[in-house]
């Protein structure tokens, strides 16, 4: 019985001295393993029986010297391979992989990043609730770009931003389209957790330009713009302006390998107005701002004539008058044939014609008529017609009886000499009119002062009864010889009338 006493103590002190060497052992890391190979191996279960009575305990391998990996560590890396060759369910967030007990309470965040080719990416993996747990990350391809801190993948464009126990950020140089993909942080706890993160490039298109159908459009004319935006991604939306005012366009998209070309069609009938016009064709893309470009619409169309009166200065012309007409012409391209004619008659002799003016010394009645003015150009003919009326010469009224201020409106027309003389006559009219009434008005006033005078001077008489008896004499003598008795007693009795 003592004896087996003794093999127990000595069995369970070279078991404690077994376990105090193996603490003791140095902790070294290997680059480019996903586990520190120099750490202990995990005890394997059931755990292997105590080495006998007496047997020496085995050397303890040096660092870096190559060790059989223990059951353990296999379990974790078939796990994380199962892990890697697992289809992820949805960006930027968690792959199908097991799920982290409640016990570690440890939990990975990812963001997704968008990044415009050629710029900056970041990347982070960051770990809340952490216990110092191993973060690894993965480019799509699966191979590792950081292990913790240090870089197994040779790309130099990775580089360390932040490491700690909580977090590992990467930064991405000079993104291209190959970079894009998802992008796997994993996190070493039993069992182990991965997540996910995107990265989206964008690439701005190049290239925009408008393509007329044609060069150049005739008024009336519906022509075609062609705006292309090429190799971008997304594809771009594409919208046309013109005076700050929207056209509707049709667009169509095209997709070469990753990239897109976008072409808009738009529509438009001209007018003379839209010579020298913007067209503005504008972008609207995630990687892009205030993006377009301008088309400017070259239009052609006939002559516009018009025809301007220089002399007499009043539009009403009189006999002996001096005509001197002006034949404004504008057109694109400019008109090179300008002419005067007579429309109704032939071009009286002495009607001078230089170019695009008509000149006549002294008007006369025979020069009534039409006169146009015609021009032409490649796209085609246009004119304008004169109507010229002669007046007679103006005549002096005679002067009115009774002061009068009479005002005469005028108005001016270059297209018929005629368009005075109804303002004129309308004038004359009035002046007569008032002329009329003054004279009723004095003729009346006179002779209410003529009848004034007139019962003024002759007054009535009538006699009172005193003369009665002359009214019935035979004769006139007996009414005289009646009357003057009569009047012995009596005085006569007048009455006036005014």
């Amino acid at each position: 019985m003592a004896s087996r006493s003794r093999s127990r103590t000595q069995t369970q002190q070279q078991e404690q001295e077994e376990r105090q060497r193996q603490r003791r052992r140095p902790h070294c890391y290997q680059p480019g393993a996903r586990l520190d190979p120099c750490a202990p191996p995990a005890a394997a279960w059931p755990p292997p029986p105590p080495p006998s009575l007496g047997s020496p305990s085995p050397p303890a391998p040096p660092c870096g010297a190559l060790t059989p990996p223990s059951p353990s560590l296999v379990l974790l890396l078939l796990l994380a391979a199962a892990a890697s060759l697992l289809p992820t369910g949805r960006q930027g967030g968690r792959a199908e992989s097991p799920t982290p007990t409640q016990g570690d309470g440890q939990n990975l965040v990812t963001e997704d990043v968008i990044v415009v080719e050629g710029e900056v990416a970041t990347i982070s993996c960051k770990v809340r609730n952490s216990d110092d747990s191993v973060i690894q990350l993965l480019n799509p391809n699966r191979q590792t770009i950081y292990f913790r801190d240090f870089r197994p993948l040779k790309d130099s464009r990775f580089q360390l931003v932040n490491f700690s126990s909580s977090e590992l950020r990467v930064s991405l140089t000079n993104v291209s389209i190959s970079d894009e993909g998802r992008y796997f942080c994993q996190l070493y706890t039993d069992p182990p957790q991965e997540y996910y993160m995107t990265i989206t490039v964008l690439v701005p298109p190049r290239n925009l330009r408008i393509e007329p159908q044609k060069e150049t459009a005739v008024e009336g004319e519906e022509i075609e713009l062609n705006c292309t935006s090429m190799a971008s991604r997304p594809p771009t939306v594409i919208r046309w302006f013109k005076d700050s005012h929207e056209l509707p366009g049709k667009s169509e998209v095209e997709q070469w390998s990753d990239m897109f070309t976008v072409t808009s069609r738009l529509s438009l009938k001209v007018k003379r107005e839209d010579d020298g016009a913007a067209i503005v064709c504008q972008v609207d893309h995630p990687a892009a701002k205030d993006l377009q470009t301008k088309y400017y619409l070259d239009v052609m169309y006939k002559p516009e004539v018009q025809v301007l009166q220089n002399s007499p200065a009043q539009s009403l012309t009189r006999e002996g008058d001096l005509l001197d007409l002006l034949c404004q012409v504008k057109g694109k391209p400019e008109p090179t044939d300008v002419s005067w004619l007579r429309v109704d008659d032939e071009m009286p002799q002495h009607v001078i014609v230089s170019g695009s003016n008509l000149h006549i010394n002294s008007l006369n009645k025979s020069d009534n008529g039409t006169y146009r003015c015609k021009a032409s150009n490649e796209v085609g003919m246009s004119f304008y017609d004169y109507t010229l009326y002669v007046h007679d010469p103006p005549t002096t009224l005679p002067p009115p009886t009774t002061t009068t201020t009479t005002t005469i409106p005028t108005t001016t027309t270059t297209a018929d000499s005629r368009a005075g003389e109804e303002s004129a006559i309308t004038a004359v009219d009035h002046a007569v009119i008032g002329g009329v009434v003054a004279v009723v008005v004095f003729a009346m006033l006179c002779l209410l002062i003529i009848l004034g005078r007139y019962f003024a001077r002759h007054k009535g008489t009538y006699f009172t009864h005193e003369a009665k008896g002359a009214d019935d004499a035979a004769d006139a003598d007996t009414a005289i010889i009646n009357a003057e008795g009569g009047q012995n007693n009596s005085e006569e009795k007048k009455e006036y009338f005014i």
